[in-house]
Protein backbone atom coordinates (compact mmCIF):
# COMPACT_ATOMS: atom_id res chain seq x y z
CA UNK A 1 0.00 0.00 0.00
CA UNK A 2 1.21 3.61 -1.10
CA UNK A 3 0.70 6.01 1.70
CA UNK A 4 0.14 10.03 0.33
CA UNK A 5 2.58 12.27 1.56
CA UNK A 6 2.50 15.86 -0.01
CA UNK A 7 5.68 17.83 -0.59
CA UNK A 8 5.46 21.46 -0.09
CA UNK A 9 6.92 21.75 -3.80
CA UNK A 10 7.46 25.51 -3.04
CA UNK A 11 10.49 24.19 -0.33
CA UNK A 12 12.03 21.88 -2.88
CA UNK A 13 15.50 23.00 -4.34
CA UNK A 14 14.26 21.13 -7.57
CA UNK A 15 11.02 23.07 -8.10
CA UNK A 16 13.50 26.33 -7.58
CA UNK A 17 16.05 25.48 -9.80
CA UNK A 18 13.13 24.36 -12.10
CA UNK A 19 11.82 27.85 -12.14
CA UNK A 20 15.07 29.31 -12.70
CA UNK A 21 15.83 27.75 -15.88
CA UNK A 22 12.53 28.61 -17.03
CA UNK A 23 13.43 32.20 -16.61
CA UNK A 24 16.90 31.83 -18.13
CA UNK A 25 14.92 30.19 -21.13
CA UNK A 26 12.78 32.85 -21.59
CA UNK A 27 15.59 35.29 -21.50
CA UNK A 28 17.02 33.62 -24.09
CA UNK A 29 13.90 33.24 -26.42
CA UNK A 30 13.18 36.75 -25.94
CA UNK A 31 16.11 37.32 -28.21
CA UNK A 32 15.29 34.96 -31.23
CA UNK A 33 13.57 36.39 -34.07
CA UNK A 34 10.21 36.67 -34.48
CA UNK A 35 10.28 34.07 -37.44
CA UNK A 36 10.66 31.14 -34.46
CA UNK A 37 7.49 32.18 -32.31
CA UNK A 38 5.94 29.33 -33.69
CA UNK A 39 8.87 26.46 -33.69
CA UNK A 40 11.91 26.02 -31.84
CA UNK A 41 10.55 29.37 -29.39
CA UNK A 42 7.40 27.36 -28.67
CA UNK A 43 9.05 24.43 -27.69
CA UNK A 44 11.29 25.53 -25.42
CA UNK A 45 9.11 27.63 -23.71
CA UNK A 46 6.73 24.81 -23.31
CA UNK A 47 9.22 22.63 -22.36
CA UNK A 48 10.97 24.86 -20.09
CA UNK A 49 7.45 25.38 -18.11
CA UNK A 50 6.74 21.74 -18.05
CA UNK A 51 9.99 20.96 -15.61
CA UNK A 52 9.01 23.10 -12.40
CA UNK A 53 4.88 22.22 -13.08
CA UNK A 54 5.53 18.22 -12.91
CA UNK A 55 7.02 18.69 -9.86
CA UNK A 56 4.31 21.10 -8.46
CA UNK A 57 1.41 18.71 -9.81
CA UNK A 58 3.21 15.42 -8.23
CA UNK A 59 3.47 17.31 -5.52
CA UNK A 60 0.11 16.31 -4.11
CA UNK A 61 0.31 12.31 -5.14
CA UNK A 62 1.74 9.65 -3.48
CA UNK A 63 5.85 8.78 -2.76
CA UNK A 64 5.05 6.51 -5.88
CA UNK A 65 3.39 8.83 -8.15
CA UNK A 66 5.59 12.09 -7.12
CA UNK A 67 8.32 9.64 -8.44
CA UNK A 68 6.77 9.33 -11.68
CA UNK A 69 6.60 12.88 -12.27
CA UNK A 70 10.04 13.42 -10.94
CA UNK A 71 10.86 11.27 -14.02
CA UNK A 72 8.99 12.74 -16.25
CA UNK A 73 10.30 16.58 -15.29
CA UNK A 74 13.41 15.16 -15.61
CA UNK A 75 12.89 13.88 -19.31
CA UNK A 76 11.65 17.31 -19.94
CA UNK A 77 14.92 18.61 -19.02
CA UNK A 78 16.64 16.66 -21.25
CA UNK A 79 14.21 17.22 -23.71
CA UNK A 80 15.37 20.88 -23.42
CA UNK A 81 18.89 20.42 -23.38
CA UNK A 82 18.72 19.04 -26.86
CA UNK A 83 16.27 22.24 -28.16
CA UNK A 84 18.88 24.39 -26.49
CA UNK A 85 22.00 22.90 -28.69
CA UNK A 86 19.90 23.32 -31.53
CA UNK A 87 19.32 26.52 -30.60
CA UNK A 88 22.61 27.21 -30.19
CA UNK A 89 23.88 25.60 -33.49
CA UNK A 90 21.19 27.92 -35.61
CA UNK A 91 23.30 30.40 -33.48
CA UNK A 92 20.15 31.75 -31.99
CA UNK A 93 22.26 31.88 -28.37
CA UNK A 94 25.52 31.67 -27.19
CA UNK A 95 27.73 28.90 -26.15
CA UNK A 96 28.71 31.03 -23.10
CA UNK A 97 24.69 30.97 -22.23
CA UNK A 98 24.10 27.70 -23.48
CA UNK A 99 26.78 25.97 -20.74
CA UNK A 100 24.96 28.50 -18.33
CA UNK A 101 21.65 26.56 -18.66
CA UNK A 102 23.27 23.22 -19.01
CA UNK A 103 25.16 23.51 -15.47
CA UNK A 104 21.50 24.25 -13.83
CA UNK A 105 19.97 21.50 -16.19
CA UNK A 106 22.93 19.15 -14.51
CA UNK A 107 22.34 20.70 -11.16
CA UNK A 108 18.56 19.98 -11.70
Amino acid sequence: MTTKHRHNYKNLRIWSLGLDIVNDVFDVIGEFSSDEKFGLKSQLSRCSISIPSNIAEGSSRTDKSFSHFIDIALGSSFELETQLIIACNRKYLTIEKLNQIQEKIAEF
